[in-house]
Parts: structure tokens; sequence; C-alpha cells
């Protein structure tokens, strides 16, 4: 049971924030939520240890269709950073600022990137396309994310402070739109440049939030040094131009690492696993 020991530990700790919730909400909502959201994952990683070649993908579509369709589209709720910024605003701790709380801002002390991974719903649509492997090295634009970031906060402020009215249902055109937007922004850029995961790269806002919690992740990719042959194959399959090799804190793109585990299939030597120690 030891090498399921990792899939059984984050069913755990959803099940903890599931009751958890549950209980000081007094809303069975949050029981069903994290559960889904738990057993989900813990799916995925159950099925990658069973070596199900796409367990990773599975986990992605079951958790982001059910955020897009089931809470975005017929819940109503904004899910998207400007939905975290309005709960924010009206001082509720609900909805959008909980998930941002568990799976964006406190989650990633944890787990890092893993949101990016297997959660999100752009993501999960731009992986479908077919430069999984990105063919051109990694450019110099990661500044946009952070324009986008203080736009989505001035603008759901200028909503506030000009007493809009209606925000809420302006706040659900703008989660229709702003998906439409993402994903047509995701797939010119992909094609582009050849990588799939070029949105997440440079364009996607979330990202202010999750990089640097993600420096004190710790659960993480390790490199077993005495199994390493130096053979380059980590490098050319990561998604994110993550250095799997070195196992410092500081290591090249390190909080960009999402857990998709393609490093971990390709390595001939079995030498890189998920670990929790890192100088």
């Amino acid at each position: 049971m030891k090498k399921y020991s990792f899939p059984i530990m984050i069913l755990s700790i959803f099940e903890i924030i599931a009751i958890t919730l549950w209980l000081t909400k007094d809303n069975l909502f949050y029981l069903f939520n994290f559960s889904y959201i738990g057993v989900s994952i813990f799916l995925g990683t159950f099925l990658f240890i069973k070596k199900y070649p796409h367990a990773r993908r599975i986990t992605q579509l079951l958790v982001g269709i059910y955020m897009l369709i089931y809470l975005g589209f017929l819940c109503g709720e904004n899910m998207q950073i400007e939905g975290f910024w309005y709960y924010l605003f009206t001082g509720v701790f609900e909805a959008a600022t909980i998930h941002y709380a568990v799976a964006k801002i406190f989650g990633p002390l944890l787990f890092g990137r893993g949101w990016c991974g297997y959660a999100c719903w752009t993501a999960m649509v731009l992986d479908f396309l077919p430069y999984k492997v990105p063919e051109q090295p990694r450019k110099n634009f990661t500044w946009i994310r952070y324009i986008l970031f203080g736009s989505s906060f001035l603008w759901v402020a200028a909503l506030f402070l000009f007493q809009v009215n209606n925000i809420e249902k302006i706040l659900f055109w703008a989660f229709i739109w702003g998906n439409v937007l993402y994903y047509a922004v995701g797939i010119s850029l992909a094609y582009a440049f050849k990588d799939n995961r070029a949105f997440c790269k440079y364009i996607c806002p979330i990202t202010v939030f999750l990089k640097p919690m993600s420096y004190f992740s710790l659960f993480r990719i390790e490199c077993k040094k005495e199994k390493c042959i130096s053979c380059g194959k980590c490098k050319k399959v990561c998604p994110m131009h993550v250095d799997m090799t070195d196992n410092s804190k500081k290591r090249k793109n390190g909080t960009e690492c999402i857990l998709c585990m393609e490093c971990v299939k390709s390595c001939p030597q079995n030498a890189l696993s998920e670990g929790n120690h890192r100088k």
C-alpha cells in the first residue's frame, strides 16, 4: 500500500477540507464539492501509479467540466479572478474566495501548481492541441500576466466605486465571454508558438497567485542524482520548461511545474519521483 500513500493523502486532505467547510459554513454543498474534487484527483493519481496513459487527463476532464459547466454556467458562479475580487470586496467567504484560498493561494504551499495540471478548465482544452512538447524556447512575455491581473482588479473595483447595478449579472457574462476569450487566445498562442501551454506561461493572471506560493511547495518532483544519467529526456518533454534534474528551490522555472508527471514517465532510469524534501 505504500505506493498508494500519495493519492490516499490527497483524498484525505480534500475530505478534511470538505468536512470542515460543511460544518463551519453549515452547507452540504461544500461536502459534495470538495469530496468530488478529492475523489477525482485521487482517481487520476491512482491510475498514474497503475501506469494508465491518460490518468491525468481523466482528472482534468472530471474537475474542469464540473467547474466550468456546473459551477460556472449552471450555478452562475464566476470562478475566474473577477469572481474572486467580487467576493473579496463584498467581504463574503463563499464560492470563488473559498476556491481561490484552497486551490490557488494556500493549496500551492502543498502541491505547487497542481491546479494547472489537473483542474484548470482552460488548460483542459489546450492540452488536446498537438503541441504537448514545446518546439520553441521560452519567450520573455511573462509581464502580460501582471497587466491582466491588475486590470481585473481595477475593473471590479470600478464596478463597486461607480455603484453599477446588477454586478452579479455582469460578472456572469464576464465569466462566459472571458472563457471564450481565454480559449481563443490560448489556442492562437499554442499554434503561433507551437506550445499548448503558451497561455499558461505568458497570459494567465492566476499564476500571479500560484508562482510565489509554489516556491515553497511541500510536494515536488525530485531527481535521484545517483540514478540520473543526464540524458535530457525529462527536459525535452516538460511542457513548462522546468529543469527537473535540479533539486534546489532555484531551479530553472521551478515554480512552473504543474505535476503532469511527463518527466517521470520519460525517465529511463526511474530517477524522478514525487518527494517532499527539497534543499
